[in-house]
């Protein structure tokens, strides 16, 4: 399939992709069908602590962020865009004058403890559900606000804007202060259907409505580098920063390789964005905000072109992430290579967790948790690290598996196809244990689409494409696909009784 301009010269565009563990800044080549991916630099990233609070090590992120640029710039190639990404929830504030006021706080902060709570006493959580299709993590910015409300923090006294943490970058880089749809969807204080801030919700939390920023749709061109980056990194000013999805869920979701699939417009595919969360859901033309949603604690999340991510965050990865570290500091190393060979070969079904218990969510010792929730549901601690992984694997997929048929349920039509993207499509175990658990067939791949639809949306907001189905077009044709067949129903079903035990 032919795309816009697609005897055009190549286009070059950077994309910034901050993750959980790690950040990079990553070329892209575009020749208007296929898509070149070149790594310039890749740097750590991890919370700072300071005193009793996580923070977002902004200034020394900022600093790998402009030696992404001036590697770039080195290679002595044009660079037309470039655009960034991170999770979402986070965010930092803007004052009089363009002051950064303080460190942006880390969601894994305990200070949203009990805020839940108190948003429900100032307003029903069957309302802020009805205006937002939002579901309720505790860590949302809504609640970082009212933390922030509680305790009367004397920034939001000062505050002009707030910026979530791709805005505040696009700021730093631009000097524009602007918010990105995708990553304003998951603030929960973003009515979806009208694609405007609730000033119903924002009254009854105690938000100043006024600090939030204009909202613009990913492919908006924001403007050309400030000259003090200009300066420092050698590239040209000219280079149009563009807002892609900046929430790297819905950069991923654009960049699934997939088509829709039924003539009423729903998907009979889903989407895993699989990595530290595992984000499990379909792309829908319009919001899906109904009782049975709420139960489910479903969210609608903004996505490209105008559609809504429908979706359940599962814990993912960071649950294995967690247990490594904690093994590494107690002297005992092990590469995720090497805990998935062990946990292929380890006894199968020996212990299931829920992977979404609360009491996995902050950093620290993963396996003494884990060995609480074993004693605390009337199972075997599993005998070694491999058997501990393959615990954690197999609930995954179960969880997994309960995803898939919530929505098979709200849709009213099944799913057939389960489209793995991510850094997770590397655990080829826990792929086949996702296709396994959910009798269905998994496409995996491709690993970095987080970074390819940071790029490809960039390449639309210039022109390049024209549609979303090109984009997947182009993903299509320059990334391969790994396909796992489901085995194993009986086992699975069994497990998948044992599991729907376990407390939710």
């Amino acid at each position: 399939m032919e795309t816009k301009e697609s005897m055009a010269t190549t286009s070059n565009h950077l994309a910034l992709d901050l993750g959980a563990e790690s950040g990079r800044g990553l070329l892209g080549r575009f020749d208007g069908r296929r898509l070149a991916l070149d790594e310039i630099h890749r740097f750590p990233n991890g919370p700072a602590k300071l005193l009793d609070t996580l923070y977002w090590d902004l200034p020394r992120l900022f600093e790998e962020i402009k030696t992404a640029l001036r590697k770039t710039a080195a290679r002595g190639d044009t660079i037309d865009s470039l655009g960034v990404d991170t999770w979402g929830v986070d965010f930092g504030l803007v004052g009089r004058g363009n002051t950064l006021l303080g460190c942006p706080v880390h969601y894994r902060d305990g200070r949203t403890n009990g805020m839940l709570e108190k948003a429900f006493a100032r307003i029903s959580r069957e309302r802020i559900y009805e205006i937002t299709g939002l579901q309720f993590l505790p860590f949302n910015t809504a609640y970082q606000l009212l933390a922030m409300v509680e305790a009367q923090s004397p920034l939001l006294d000062v505050a002009e804007t707030l910026l979530m943490m791709p805005d505040l970058i696009h700021w730093l880089l631009t000097g524009q202060r602007k918010g990105e749809r995708t990553d304003a969807s998951t603030t929960q204080l973003l009515d979806p259907r009208s694609g405007t801030w609730s000033s119903e919700l924002c009254q009854a939390l105690g938000i100043s409505s006024a600090m939030l920023p204009e909202l613009v749709e990913p492919g908006t061109i924001l403007g050309g580098l400030l000259p003090v980056v200009s300066d420092e990194t050698g590239l040209s000013p000219s280079v149009k920063a563009i807002a892609p999805a900046t929430h790297d869920t819905a950069s991923a979701v654009a960049a699934v390789p997939a088509l829709m699939g039924a003539s009423s417009g729903m998907p009979d595919w889903c989407y895993l964005s699989s990595g530290t969360w595992s984000l499990l859901g379909v792309e829908v033309p319009r919001p899906i905000i109904t009782p049975e949603t709420m139960r489910s604690n479903f969210t609608n999340e903004g996505g490209v072109a105008g559609t809504t991510r429908l979706l359940k965050n599962i814990m993912g990865l960071w649950i294995v992430q967690e247990c490594r570290r904690t093994w590494a500091r107690a002297g005992r190393e092990f590469s995720y290579e090497e805990l998935t060979a062990r946990a292929e070969v380890a006894r199968p079904f020996a212990a299931l967790i829920q992977p979404d218990d609360p009491s996995f969510l902050a950093p620290g010792d993963m396996p003494s948790r884990l060995a609480a929730f074993f004693a605390r549901t009337g199972q075997k601690h599993p005998e070694d690290e491999g058997t501990l992984v393959r615990s954690c694997l197999e609930s995954l997929a179960l969880r997994y598996r309960w995803g898939v048929e919530r929505l098979e349920s709200i849709l009213g039509a099944p799913i057939k196809t389960i489209h793995v993207v991510g850094g997770g499509v590397r655990n080829t175990l826990l792929c086949q244990f996702t296709a396994d658990a959910c009798g269905r067939p998994v496409h995996a791949g491709p690993v970095e689409a987080t970074a390819i639809g940071n790029i490809l949306m960039q390449a639309m907001g210039l022109g390049r494409l024209g549609s979303i189905a090109e984009l997947r077009s182009v993903v299509a044709h320059s990334f391969p696909v790994t396909i796992y067949e489901p085995r194993d129903s009986q086992a699975w079903a069994d497990a998948a009784g044992r599991f729907a035990q376990l407390p939710a």
